[in-house]
């Protein structure tokens, strides 16, 4: 055989271990950094799953704690002074003749069956898991019967399609959004009025929240850094797949409107921490 022949031979078998030990080490990097982005990748979803865990911690206590503002309030504004009618009523009612009595107890028995149903209704709110229970368009519908009957605020709410389930996760981040937003409008906008607006279709819920209040400039709040409220309603509905725009401009109120959309929330249900049990 011709020498040459040999030596290209060999050269050929050099070549091919060569092709074939780089093949390998390319597949062995491949696997090493796929591996790697797949453990980034479960870190960053732990890691989302522990903020959005926290998040809801923190939604839930935030409720409690306003339920339990609200629930003060009502039992010092309305339930104390309707027991203290009775109270004076019953003591009136004992100096005078027979119909007298007969009329002031009645009047009492009418007023204790007042605050028995005030009771109840309160009772209802102790706890976010009345939330989970209700609903989010019977809790919102419930706790604005309430700062009605206070005569802190005049709310409408209006309900517009058939309400369905959200999901008991984005009922409560949807609830403590209101709160915080009828909170805003009680505390510091000074406003008279608020509307609610849930709208349910079959791909989207959107939730509108109006006040007519002094109103602020959105760009200066966030320049200053006093739009943290503002910044915590928009994190909190990105957690749960939706999204919030604040308008508002000096002297004309506020506008908050949630919207969350099914169909883009399905495409990225694999990846959002909410899809996590």
């Amino acid at each position: 055989m011709n020498p040459i022949d040999d030596r290209e031979i060999e050269l050929l078998i050099v070549s091919a271990l060569l092709f074939f030990c780089c093949l390998v080490a390319f597949i062995i990097y491949f696997i090493i950094l796929y591996k790697d982005r797949q453990n980034k990748h479960k870190q960053e979803q732990e890691f989302l799953q522990s903020k959005f865990k926290q998040e809801l911690l923190k939604a839930q206590l935030e409720i409690q704690e306003q339920t339990l503002t609200t629930i003060s309030r009502e039992i010092h504004d309305n339930i104390g002074q309707v027991l203290s009618f009775v109270k004076l009523n019953l003591g009136s009612g004992l100096t005078g003749g027979v119909e007298v009595m007969q009329q002031k107890m009645t009047e009492s028995r009418e007023l204790v069956a007042q605050a028995i149903n005030d009771l109840r209704d309160l009772s209802k709110s102790l706890s976010f898991h009345h939330i989970m229970h209700l609903g989010l368009a019977k809790s919102i519908e419930i706790a604005a019967e309430q700062i009605n009957k206070s005569g802190l605020l005049n709310i409408n709410v209006n309900i517009d399609g058939e309400p369905y389930s959200l999901g008991e996760q984005s009922e409560l981040v949807l609830f403590r959004i209101f709160q915080e937003s009828l909170n805003n409008a009680l505390k510091y906008a000074e406003a008279s009025h608020f509307d609610i607006d849930l709208q349910f279709t079959t791909q989207i819920f959107k939730l509108t929240l109006i006040d007519d209040g002094r109103g602020f400039s959105v760009e200066e709040r966030m320049l200053e850094g006093s739009g943290a409220g503002l910044k915590n309603i928009e994190n909190r509905a990105s957690l749960i797949g939706a999204t919030a725009s604040i308008q508002s401009a000096p002297g004309k109120g506020c506008t908050i409107i949630v919207l969350l959309d099914h169909t883009l929330q399905s495409h990225a249900n694999g990846d959002h921490p909410n899809s996590i049990s």
